[in-house]
């Protein structure tokens, strides 16, 4: 095992690249289970969550290749091989599966995901729409087995807007007899992002973006090219960086317009963002202003950087307060927080943040994918060093972070932990 060890106080200044969007790359290389020639998807970020989906695409007879970003799946030979357990348990987007096989072999059996810890995260409203559609789901020790004679089209309205829940109907209706109409759809970018794959594939799907969104089934899918958009919240994740220990940062490829909540906040509490076709630029302001933040579903203010803002927020004036809205139990971030000396103190669903502070380094652990973040940003603006465990959170969403930071004059590295330090870990 590893941990990141950083050295506070350097001023980090360049340009960052941001990668390929995680959260849509769990879904568009499940989708690829549904066309009858090879898919070629390009620009994927090298994450974990990309390799253990490999890993499962090719245990279900896939032939698949990743080199350099480019992962090409020939899912010609692949079979509804039933996934209990293993990998599947591990990662949170192994969900997806369900409605690529469901809507490809019209049966499926799926271990319950398993993913960062941020409370319950309920399938229902996937397995709604599934039933909706024909299909006959039940849960059997611990596994999701789905079976069907055949998908037909049905008018699902989503009782609780859910970006996976959206992708996954969308999956399962494709290849299904007659119309689909899913309302109260999610809108996240990562939708349209899927939606372009299956309609380049052959699929007939409208309004994906916006709440309704319609499915005429169609009887097969081929292989096609399709590249992946950036990702937002590694993009944002940057600007909060930027904005917490840069002396003027340039992020390039990114989309402004799916980072505009982000940007909002940073200029209001009192920071430099300048905004083109492809690149943000974000420098520090002479001082910052306490804010208040709301997580909402898209294009609110995102709840996966709601934690890496946290530790920004150390250094407004005044108090701040984050309430999220969609995961109460993502602040488990805060006590690691306070033990490099923030002031901050969590009610209910809301942190209340007392600034300005001097962060101070520290032994803490990220608890999973962002509270990761929260900590590198920590880190990069405290004094002294500061050790992070718990790497395989942050290796699931973010791809050569380190080198990445290096890159921008920040002094951060990975050691191995010692035997003693790993089993104080376990404890």
């Amino acid at each position: 095992m590893e941990k990141l060890k950083i050295a506070g106080g350097y001023p980090l200044k360049g340009n960052i690249r941001v990668s390929g969007a995680k959260n849509s790359a769990v879904a568009l290389i499940p989708a690829t289970i549904l066309a009858d020639s090879p898919v070629t998807i390009e620009g994927l970020p090298d994450i974990s969550d990309v390799r253990m989906l490999k890993a499962l695409m090719e245990e279900i007879g896939g032939d698949v290749s990743f080199n350099d970003g480019e992962m090409i799946v020939d899912p010609s030979r692949m079979v509804s091989m039933p996934l209990p357990s293993g990998r599947v348990k591990k990662l949170r987007a192994s969900y997806y599966l369900m409605g690529a096989m469901l809507g490809k072999f019209k049966k499926a059996v799926i271990g319950l995901p398993g993913g960062c810890h941020l409370g319950p995260r309920p399938i229902d409203q996937h397995i709604k729409g599934f039933e909706a559609l024909g299909a006959h789901v039940t849960n059997e020790q611990g596994a999701i087995y789905l079976r069907a004679d055949e998908l037909r089209g049905a008018r699902i309205y989503l009782d609780v807007v859910s970006v996976g829940a959206t992708i996954n109907i969308m999956l399962a209706a494709v290849l299904a007899k007659g119309r689909t109409i899913i309302e109260n759809a999610a809108k996240e970018p990562e939708i349209i992002d899927v939606a372009t794959l299956l309609n380049n594939m052959g699929a007939k799907i409208k309004g994906a973006g916006t709440d309704i969104i319609r499915i005429e089934g169609v009887e097969n899918l081929n292989g096609c090219r399709h590249t992946i958009i950036p990702d937002r919240i590694e993009a944002g994740t940057f600007m909060i960086l930027a904005a917490a220990a840069g002396e003027g940062i340039v992020i390039d490829n990114v989309i402004p317009q799916h980072l505009e909540s982000v940007t909002a906040k940073l200029r209001e509490m009192g920071v430099h963002v300048e905004t083109s076709d492809d690149q943000i630029f974000v420098a520090p302001g002479k001082e910052y202003k306490a804010i208040d933040i709301k997580t909402l579903v898209y294009p609110g203010f995102a709840t996966d950087l709601q934690q890496p803002f946290t530790s920004l927020l150390t250094k407004a004036e005044g108090t701040s307060v984050v309430t999220d809205t969609i995961y109460g139990a993502r602040f488990k971030h805060i006590d690691e927080l306070r033990r490099m000396n923030a002031k901050i103190k969590v009610e209910g669903r809301a942190a209340i943040i007392n600034g300005p502070v001097t962060l101070q380094g520290a032994k803490v652990k990220a608890s999973d994918l962002r509270a990761g973040a929260a900590l590198v940003i920590a880190g990069l603006m405290a004094e002294g060093i500061t050790e992070v465990t718990g790497l395989e959170h942050i290796d699931r969403g973010y791809s050569h972070l380190v080198e990445k930071l290096s890159g921008l004059g920040a002094t951060i590295w990975r050691e191995e932990m010692t035997k003693d330090e790993v089993e104080q870990l376990k404890n």
